[in-house]
């Protein structure tokens, strides 16, 4: 089976305080692979490490087939980035066909494909008939579906969404899952940090659960339910840190 994401014993400390300790990753091609944990667990640092914006303090991984610290530009290049804020307030003035056509630019997509390219994602995500109007008029849905299309623009490998649906209503995160389900279904790998149990359980394939920086539990969501012989993963999540997640919103 290739591997997507191969991290071994990847750590990152602040000084005295441990954030990721000892982390084991294997994530598959193809697969949408859940990393579950509390507010302070670790799952941003782990991700920034994963996306080579943060240097692990000790441990390997292997992204896309390269090395996170020796390649980190052929990594940056195969992978795709949704982080958990909406776009930065310096992109509202600007409409969400430019926002993604500067995007485009900082991804390297060749010139003469940009605007096919944006239009092929803005297409995808719902916001064609949307794309010259100005970010600032966005719901947060569609600002959140902004960035998903702004992550896929240079069709990368590995898609790593952190936290996607954080703040978002019902429908909107409904059709977040959507996207992030039909790309799975065309090949992509995606790495999906989240507090949502239901997203988890909805979207993916296997997970990991993470306290403290550490593994406490992982596998598909039906075999944890299963293991321990329970109903949800709320129950699986509170057995293994004693914490309770949010629950979906109103």
């Amino acid at each position: 089976m290739g591997w997507i994401i191969d991290a071994d014993k990847l750590s990152r400390a602040f000084g005295d305080h441990v954030a990721v300790d000892a982390l084991t990753l294997a994530i598959a091609q193809g697969e949408i692979f859940g990393l579950l944990g509390p507010n302070g667990a670790g799952k941003t640092t782990t991700i920034r490490m994963l996306a080579t914006l943060l240097p692990p303090t000790s441990g390997t991984a292997r992204v896309c087939g390269f090395d996170v610290t020796r390649s980190a530009g052929k990594v940056r290049r195969r992978i795709g980035y949704v982080m958990q804020q909406v776009s930065p307030m310096g992109s509202y003035m600007l409409t969400g066909r430019e926002k993604a056509e500067i995007e485009a630019a900082l991804y390297h997509v060749p010139r003469r494909r940009v605007k096919t390219r944006v239009n092929e994602v803005l297409e995808l995500v719902g916001l064609a008939e949307h794309a010259d109007r100005l970010v600032q008029e966005y719901s947060g849905g569609m600002q959140k579906r902004l960035d998903l299309a702004c992550g896929l623009l240079h069709q990368p490998d590995l898609l790593i969404l952190d936290e996607p649906t954080l703040g978002l209503d019902v429908q909107s995160r409904h059709h977040v899952w959507e996207h992030v389900r039909w790309l799975c279904d065309e090949g992509m790998s995606v790495l999906l940090a989240t507090n949502y149990l239901d997203e988890a359980d909805r979207l993916c394939d296997r997970l990991t659960i993470i306290d403290h920086g550490r593994e406490v539990a992982g596998g598909t969501p039906e075999g944890l339910k299963a293991e321990l012989g329970v109903g949800t993963l709320d129950e699986v999540f509170l057995r293994h840190t004693g914490h309770a997640l949010r629950e979906e919103p109103p």
